[in-house]
């Protein structure tokens, strides 16, 4: 019989949305037991590593305005956001930002003592709030700290959860794995809010922590529930040689260049405008053209880079704003920015997509929300703008969080469909932890993620994403779904292994979406289609589970005000 635990409301992953989530559910009724699952330890979820600022109109007397940020972020996303979503998003940031602040969040002073904000790419003004360049890390805190003062919020800390429970209508519980004893459980509850990150990781090239495997996507693919719009990865301009650990936009809004080996400024060819404040696949794109066209440099390890120049903002400056990017860099390159240029490239940082829902956070099955990036509810469209990440992890957290838990109050689960955890059982036990292979899963990693870096990058086309697809399902049909180490306790090797099996059903949908996909639209950049085309792909794409392969449908991109226009910066 396999062990089982009750709550009310079941919130997997303990980032800023999960957090924020079971925060806003534990105000609203003291009531329920709320029970937040995490595969890590809740202060190492990669939001910590959020740097640059959290985007919201905190001073309209001064210039800034809330059309303004809804029509930059639409604009942002080349025209593929749900507008609504968007103006939902800015109408909502301003009070979060002041309830973070009443919570105990050290945000950064002007000279007069309010917030402060610094320019990021693609605002018409400066509107990304910050505290210095840790800005996850201090947000984290301040929702782990505020987390402590409700008493029916508990931590699963280090349980991986590996399935979703429904009868096809309501959701009944999820599967989970107790890392540090190895034993199986069931989790029932009566709600769910999936706050499981993004799937960075199927990109050896990477700002995410290792843990930022797809496997929460893949948990609610799996369980039928829609992925949409995963064709759209963004690549930040600026990762750093050789890791991909990110240098936030904040070093370009605080003033930093961007330059080729030529010492100019190239982004004035791209974006005058803007420069090096443009929106990030405009700045991706314009790297990677450099590059090709041969006006970039290598890297020691023969890598082609450019380089992010910030001597001319002095140490003081440095050492204020920007303290743990000066640290990274001298930690991670060996380079104290204060005094030579860095080596940078596009790295992949963020997914647009994620798993369909509507402007609450509603998946397709009742009693089932998903928020932050785990979610797609279309407000970032084809290209995420900087400092509106963090800010949806905060509004829908909050969306989710009072919606889940008046849902608690009024509804009884279904009967639990026992069956479905057998199965669940034999797909990881049997098919995983004592399946039997001769190929090395971590090689099949390595080979999978270098593919995707390879064929599914900045720039791409018809012959490298059919190539990569190619590839994927060769890997995917070798014998690497076995685990050597037969231990219980904390078997990384077996929790390794599982990470694996969702990338491939995860990256699978990013190409599939990517082909089908004739057109250049925000981060999505096909050489063999330079154009945009709203005649044909002003749409959304769902991809549905299916074990041939993902079925894909389009989804109505809701406009409300503004019709597509060309994208200028």
């Amino acid at each position: 019989m396999t062990d089982t635990i009750e709550h009310d409301l079941l919130i997997v992953g303990s980032g800023l949305a999960g957090l924020r989530a079971a925060i806003q559910a534990a105000k609203t009724s003291s009531q329920i037991k709320i029970a937040v699952i995490s595969k890590l330890q809740v202060m190492r979820s990669h939001s910590v590593s959020a740097e640059g600022g959290t985007a919201a109109v905190l001073f309209p007397e001064e210039g800034d305005s809330i059309e303004s940020h809804v029509y930059d972020t639409v604009k942002g996303s080349d025209f593929l956001a749900d507008q609504d979503v968007v103006e939902r998003l800015v109408h909502e940031m301003p009070a979060e930002i002041y309830q973070l602040e009443h919570w105990g969040m050290p945000w950064s002073r002007r000279e007069d003592g309010r917030i402060g904000q610094r320019n990021f790419g693609g605002y018409s003004f400066p509107r990304a709030s910050y505290a210095q360049d840790k800005v996850g890390f201090y947000e984290m805190q301040t929702l782990y700290d505020t987390c402590q003062k409700f008493d029916n919020i508990e931590f699963y800390n280090e349980w991986f959860t590996t399935s979703i429970i429904h009868d096809g209508q309501k959701f009944c519980g999820v599967t989970a794995i107790e890392l540090a004893s190895g034993t199986f459980y069931i989790i029932k509850g009566k709600a769910l809010i999936i706050a499981t990150g993004g799937a960075g990781r199927i990109y050896s090239y990477s700002t995410y922590g290792l843990s930022s495997t797809p496997d929460g996507l893949d948990m609610a693919y799996r369980a039928g529930l829609a992925l949409k719009d995963m064709e759209f990865v963004q690549f930040h301009p600026t990762g750093i040689l050789p890791s991909g650990i990110l240098i936030t936009e904040g070093a370009r809004g605080e003033g930093g260049y961007l330059i080729n080996k030529d010492g100019e400024r190239f982004m004035k060819r791209y974006a005058p405008g803007k420069m090096e404040l443009s929106p990030r696949d405009v700045v991706s794109r314009a790297m990677m053209t450099e590059i090709k066209e041969d006006r970039g440099f290598k890297h020691e390890t023969g890598v082609d880079c450019l380089k992010l120049d910030l001597r001319h903002l002095g140490e003081d400056v440095i050492a204020r704003k920007l303290p743990a990017i000066r640290e990274i860099s001298m930690k991670f390159s060996g380079i104290d920015p204060s005094n030579e240029p860095l080596d940078v490239r596009p790295v992949c940082h963020y997914m647009m997509g994620g798993i369909h829902t509507d402007i609450n956070g509603a998946t397709e099955i009742q009693g089932i929300w998903a928020a932050g990036e785990a979610a797609c509810n279309g407000v970032h469209g084809a290209n995420r703008l900087g400092a509106n990440s963090t800010s949806e992890c905060l509004v829908w957290g909050k969306v989710t969080g009072e919606l889940a838990a008046k849902y608690v109050l009024e509804n009884t689960p279904p009967p639990f469909p026992i069956h479905l955890v057998a199965a669940e059982e034999k797909r990881i036990f049997d098919g995983i932890f004592h399946g039997r292979g001769d190929v090395n899963p971590y090689e099949i990693k390595q080979e999978l993620t270098e593919m995707m870096n390879e064929k599914a990058y900045v720039f791409r086309n018809e012959k490298d994403l059919v190539s990569g697809l190619k590839k994927l399902r060769e890997l995917r049909e070798k014998t690497w779904k076995h685990v050597d180490d037969q231990a219980k306790e904390y078997n990384t090797n077996f929790t390794n292994v599982i990470e694996l099996d969702s990338m491939f059903r995860v990256a699978e949908v990013v190409l599939l979406g990517a082909i089908r996909r004739k057109e250049t639209r925000g981060a999505h950049a096909r050489t063999d289609y330079p154009e945009r085309d709203d005649k044909n792909f002003l749409h959304h794409t769902l991809a549905y589970y299916d074990t041939k392969e993902p079925a894909l449908k389009e989804h109505p991109v809701t406009i409300t005000k503004y019709k597509p226009v060309e994208r200028k910066y």
